[in-house]
């Protein structure tokens, strides 16, 4: 044994076991999950002892997840102990694997003190419930757009997770990695974390304020930091748009100079680039949420549907309307 796990297996507390539920949604996210369960399992190995135990939970006696493989549940909708986590596996389809037993079951354990979270798009799930109102809270930035629209009274951040009482959430991934570590090192002491970290050949934890996305130089393969001030302003106003003569007095250069630099590194034009932003964020809205296509239109800043229309068209070969009503599973 190194002297590492050895130090990790002497500062293991003596407490009864801390339990688990993982409530799996229909097509969830096996990654999330698997990053969640995996530090726990490796956490009791190196102590020697069961300091976590866990259950599988939701509706039927299996849980199918995104990429097909199927999990035998331990146990339906019961009643927890007051001082288990449970945590919401989401994945695909969130919206319509959250089913009204599953949100009355949230509440329920919420309101005899169960600490309740979500991973990856389970957070949708616990804001669903009402668990979320007034609280900060991540979800994966896929989500992101869809949640902000329908959960106003949640504090999204960008994340990789947050910890806000007994509220937690995942941005989905490995950040149920990065979440688990802080959780062990609240419990069991950093000694212990930083071994499992090493197990997992984890070399860079992540804290909550880390945020989930790469950097915009890191993102668009450019190291310039004027254009990627420009990018984030533009990712700042997609329902407003300014324009590129405002958006390039803002950086301190010409019109000119903005469009040089967009066609030099991006190859293509300042307008391009942000319609191409709000077309995005339009098609993650049709794809998430409920809200009608004018009302996407609007947020994306499309004065019309007609113009809205035209221009997803001429992007994404298909119209808004088509996009929603063909979804294909994936």
């Amino acid at each position: 044994m190194s002297t590492e796990t050895r130090k990790a297996t002497q500062v293991a507390k003596m407490t009864a076991p801390r339990r688990f539920v993982f409530l799996l949604l229909d097509r969830f996210t096996m990654l999330s999950f698997a990053c969640a369960i995996e530090p726990l399992r490796i956490a009791n190995r190196v102590a020697g002892q069961e300091l976590y135990t866990w259950k599988l939970a939701g509706e039927g006696g299996f849980a199918t997840c995104s990429n097909g493989a199927a999990f035998k549940l331990d146990m339906g909708l019961e009643e927890l102990e007051r001082e288990d986590t449970l945590l919401v596996c989401g994945g695909i389809d969130v919206q319509k694997a959250t089913t009204r037993p599953i949100t009355s079951w949230l509440r329920r354990e919420a309101r005899r003190g169960a600490a309740v979270g979500g991973l990856c798009t389970g957070a949708y799930s616990v804001a669903k419930a009402g668990l979320l109102d007034g609280r900060k809270a991540t979800i994966h930035w896929e989500n992101h757009d869809g949640f902000l629209e329908e959960f106003e009274e949640v504090q999204l951040t960008k994340s990789v997770f947050v910890i806000d009482g007994n509220r937690i959430s995942t941005a989905g991934g490995t950040s149920s990695i990065d979440l688990m570590l802080r959780i062990i090192a609240q419990d069991q002491g950093d000694a212990l974390a930083n071994t499992v970290a090493d197990q997992l050949i984890y070399s860079a934890i992540r804290t909550d304020r880390d945020t989930q996305r790469l950097s915009i130089p890191t993102r668009i393969g450019v190291r310039h930091p004027k254009l990627s001030e420009v990018i984030k302003k533009m990712e700042a106003a997609i329902e407003d748009p300014i324009s590129p003569a405002d958006l390039a007095e803002e950086v301190g250069m010409s019109t000119r100079q903005l469009e040089r630099l967009f066609r030099r590194y991006l190859a293509r034009s300042p307008k391009r680039y942000y319609m191409e932003l709000r077309l995005s964020k339009a098609r993650n809205l049709l794809m998430q949420t409920d809200m009608s296509v004018i009302n996407v239109a609007l947020a994306c800043g499309f004065a019309s549907p007609s113009h809205f229309s035209k221009c997803y068209r001429a992007h994404y070969d298909t119209t808004p309307y088509r996009e929603r009503g063909t979804q294909a599973p994936h």
